[in-house]
């Protein structure tokens, strides 16, 4: 079994949902008392959020790398970043780590493409919907994605932030959720990417007018087979250049 280095803490409660769905799977498939090797390094998710309001994506991606190095000195294997928006600086992680790094989108995308869809909707923070590094990596690989207006990102962002990374789930913001992903069904979306690790929390696949791609169970269980079966780690994990 290989050993998985996850940087985490932003925020806390889809770092717990990470460990939780990696581990659990890992015993599903193994039984007995089984559990997933994993190292974490959790940082200061104040600090990250700073950085993201002021556009200091460089200094960002140094707190990662940072910790990436810390990982891979630790013993692991391969990298998960336990978010979807500083994926943004996976390249900085990437350039860090002499160990791969299993990329969110790419294995959002495998999924889509196996369940045959082409055009998905995105829902995630504002940088995640907007910046491009996200949506770009989605084309390149066959998949359009179709994302809110500009007010409905603004608010989307605000429940994340102000709700849903402080672990508050109201049953109105859930609602807004919902009628986006209508919306994004009547533009020509086949299904929803929730892409933002905590929107688990608040959106589900009975209640969603669309098939729901929750990137967080997506990329956790894309981790189980990269540490349990190292073949399909190799062809997931994107590795240094």
């Amino acid at each position: 079994m290989k050993t998985i280095g996850i940087i985490g803490g932003m925020s806390p409660e889809s770092t717990v949902l990470y460990y939780q769905i990696i581990n659990r799977e890992t015993n599903r498939r193994l039984g007995g008392n089984r559990s997933a090797k994993i190292l974490l390094d959790s940082v200061d998710f104040e600090e990250i959020v700073r950085l993201q309001k002021s556009g200091d994506w460089a200094a960002a991606g140094n707190v990662l790398a940072q910790s990436a190095r810390k990982l891979e000195a630790g013993g692991a294997d391969f990298l998960l970043l336990a978010t979807n928006t500083m994926h943004k600086v996976a390249p900085a992680i990437e350039q860090a780590a002499g160990i791969p790094l299993l990329h969110v989108v790419d294995a959002t995308a495998a999924a889509i493409k196996r369940q045959g869809l082409s055009a998905v909707g995105l829902l995630g923070t504002r940088f995640t919907m907007s910046d491009g590094f996200y949506t770009e990596r989605m084309s390149s690989q066959g998949v359009q994605t179709i994302t809110p207006t500009a007010a409905e990102q603004d608010e989307i962002h605000r429940i994340i932030f102000d709700e849903l990374c402080l672990n508050r789930i109201r049953p109105e913001s859930a609602r807004y959720f919902y009628d986006v992903i209508g919306r994004l069904k009547n533009e020509g979306a086949q299904g929803v990417i929730l892409g933002c690790t905590e929107i688990c929390l608040l959106v589900n696949e009975t209640d969603s007018p669309l098939p729901v791609f929750d990137s967080t169970a997506i990329h956790a269980l894309s981790a189980v087979d990269a540490a349990l079966y190292p073949e399909i780690g190799r062809a997931s994990c994107r590795e240094r250049v």
